[in-house]
C-alpha cells in the first residue's frame, strides 16, 4: 500500500495543466470496439483506471500503437470474443468500474457482450439496470449467472426503439447510444444523460459515421447504420481535476494558474467555486486564481439562509466536486450545507477532517453542514486513509493546507484517477514525497 508524506502549509504558485478527462476516456476507449478500423486517440490520461481499461483492449485483442504521451492508436479488427467467457476476463474486469461499457459496442458489432460485476469506488450502490434495461429495449436477451455475478446480453441484431431512461446515467447513456448506432431503425433515448464528455462521445461516433441528433439535449436520436469507420478525436481536460486545483489554490492561499481549461464545458463549476467566496479570471482559456491573503467567504441567499450546495445530473453541478468543496468550505468565512444526493457513502471521510480540526456536523449519509475556520485556525496534520479517489484527493488538499506532516496511505485510490499528482504538485512547490 503506497504512502503520500505531506508538508503541509506552504503556499504554492505557478502553472498547472489538467490532465485528460478519466470519465471521457472510459467512454471513447471503448468505442473503438465498433469499428475495425484505425481509430486515433489524444490526450488520454495516463491514469491506472485507464490503463486497465486499454490492457482490456490489448487482451481483447485490440492492436494498440502508443504514438507519444497520451496519444494512442487503436484497431479493432481482429477481436478474440473467446476471451469474454475466460476465467482472466472474469477477473481484470471486475477490477475496473468502467468496463461495463465494453458491453455496448461488443453487442451492436459482434452480438453478444458480457461483463462481471464491476467493482470501483467504495461510494455507495452504482447499480447497472439502466446498461441493460436498455439493452433488453433494443432487442438483446439477458442473462445472468448469480454464483460468478457475470452478466451477458446477446443479440442477432438490435432494433431501433424508444426508451425513456429512469435515470439520467452517464455511463448507462454512453453505453445505450454505442450499442444504438449499429442497431436497425431509429432509437429514441429520452431523459439521456447531457454531460460534456457524452457530447464527446457522440461528435466522435458522428465522425465514425454514427447518424446522432440532438447532441447536448437530453432528447437524443440515432439513426443506426450498418458500419462505422475510423476517426480522430482529442478529448477534453478533466473538469474534476480542474476543480480540484481550485479548491487546492483557495485552501493554501496560493496564486496559480490552471492551463487550457476548456472553459466553456465548465458548466457551473467556476459559478459554485464563486459561491463559496473563490476568486476566478478567466484568461483566454486559462483560469487564474489570485493569493486569496484575506480568505475567502461563503455567499448566504439573498434572504440570509444558509447556502446549500448539491449535485445534480448536468448542467447541474457534478458529484464528483463536493468533496473538493467541503475540504475548502473547512477554512472559508461562513457555513454551507453539502447535500450529495447521488451517492450514499460519499461524505464519510469527513471524519478524517474532524480529526484535523474541521467544524462539520455529519447530519446523514447525504448532507453535512460546515462551519469555516477563516483561517483562524489551521487543519492540524495526521495519519489518514484514502477511501476512494475523489475523497483522497481532497484529504490532500486538506494535508498540504495543514500545519505539520501528515500522511495518506493507500494511494493507489488516488493514483486511479489522477496522473503524477505528486510530481505536478511539487512542481508548483508543495512539499509532497511518495514512500
Amino acid at each position: 500500500m503506497g504512502t503520500f508524506k505531506i508538508e503541509g502549509g506552504h503556499q504554492l504558485h505557478g502553472e498547472i495543466t489538467p490532465q485528460g478527462a478519466k470519465n471521457e476516456a472510459l467512454q471513447i476507449l471503448c468505442a473503438v470496439l465498433l469499428t475495425p478500423e484505425e481509430v486515433s486517440i489524444t490526450n488520454i490520461p495516463d491514469i491506472v483506471d485507464v490503463n486497465k481499461l486499454i490492457s482490456l483492449l490489448k487482451d481483447l485483442g485490440v492492436k494498440v500503437q502508443k504514438k507519444g504521451q497520451g496519444a494512442y492508436n487503436f484497431k479493432a479488427d481482429d477481436i478474440n470474443l473467446d476471451y469474454l467467457q475466460s476465467a482472466q476476463f472474469k477477473e481484470d474486469g471486475r477490477g475496473l468500474r468502467g468496463s461495463i461499457m465494453l458491453v455496448g459496442p461488443l453487442l451492436a458489432r459482434f452480438g453478444k457482450g458480457y461483463i462481471p460485476k464491476p467493482g470501483g469506488d467504495k461510494i455507495g450502490r452504482r447499480r447497472l439496470d439502466t446498461h441493460f434495461e436498455g439493452f433488453i429495449k433494443l432487442g438483446a436477451k439477458f442473462r445472468y449467472n448469480k454464483e460468478e455475478h457475470f452478466y451477458g446480453v446477446e443479440a442477432d441484431r438490435l432494433q431501433g426503439t424508444y426508451m425513456l431512461l429512469d435515470e439520467a446515467s452517464v455511463t448507462g447513456t454512453a453505453n445505450i447510444v454505442m450499442a444504438a448506432t449499429l442497431a436497425e431503425g431509429k432509437t429514441t433515448i429520452y431523459n439521456a444523460a447531457c454531460e460534456p464528455y457524452l457530447q464527446q462521445l457522440c461528435k466522435m461516433l458522428n465522425r465514425m459515421g454514427a447518424k446522432i441528433s440532438g447532441v447536448g439535449s437530453n432528447l437524443l436520436e440515432i439513426e443506426g447504420v450498418e458500419s462505422l469507420g475510423g476517426t480522430q478525436h482529442r478529448m477534453l481536460p478533466d473538469m474534476i481535476e480542474i476543480g480540484s486545483w481550485i479548491g487546492l489554490a483557495a485552501m493554501t492561499k496560493s496564486e496559480l494558474t490552471i492551463k487550457n481549461v476548456s472553459w466553456d464545458d465548465l458548466g457551473q463549476i467556476p459559478t459554485v467555486f464563486r459561491k463559496l467566496g473563490v476568486q476566478l479570471e478567466r484568461r483566454g482559456d486559462d483560469i487564474f486564481i489570485p493569493e486569496h491573503k484575506d480568505g475567502y467567504k461563503i455567499q448566504n441567499y439573498i434572504d440570509g439562509s444558509i447556502l446549500t450546495v448539491s449535485d445534480a445530473p448536468w448542467p447541474g453541478m457534478t458529484p464528483d466536486l463536493l468533496s473538493i468543496i467541503l475540504v475548502m468550505a473547512t477554512q472559508a468565512k461562513g457555513e454551507v450545507l453539502i447535500h450529495q444526493k447521488m451517492f450514499e457513502s460519499r461524505l464519510f471521510f469527513v471524519d478524517k477532517l474532524i480529526d484535523m480540526g474541521a467544524k462539520i456536523i455529519l447530519c446523514d449519509p447525504h448532507r453535512a453542514t460546515v462551519i469555516g475556520h477563516n483561517f483562524k485556525s489551521n487543519l492540524k496534520a495526521t495519519t489518514m486513509v484514502s477511501p476512494d479517489i475523489r475523497a483522497g484527493v481532497s484529504l490532500l488538499i486538506a494535508a498540504l493546507s495543514a500545519k505539520g506532516t501528515s500522511t495518506i496511505h493507500n494511494i493507489e485510490q488516488i493514483d486511479r484517477g489522477y496522473e503524477n499528482i505528486d510530481t505536478r504538485l511539487r512542481a508548483i512547490g508543495a512539499k509532497i514525497t511518495r514512500v
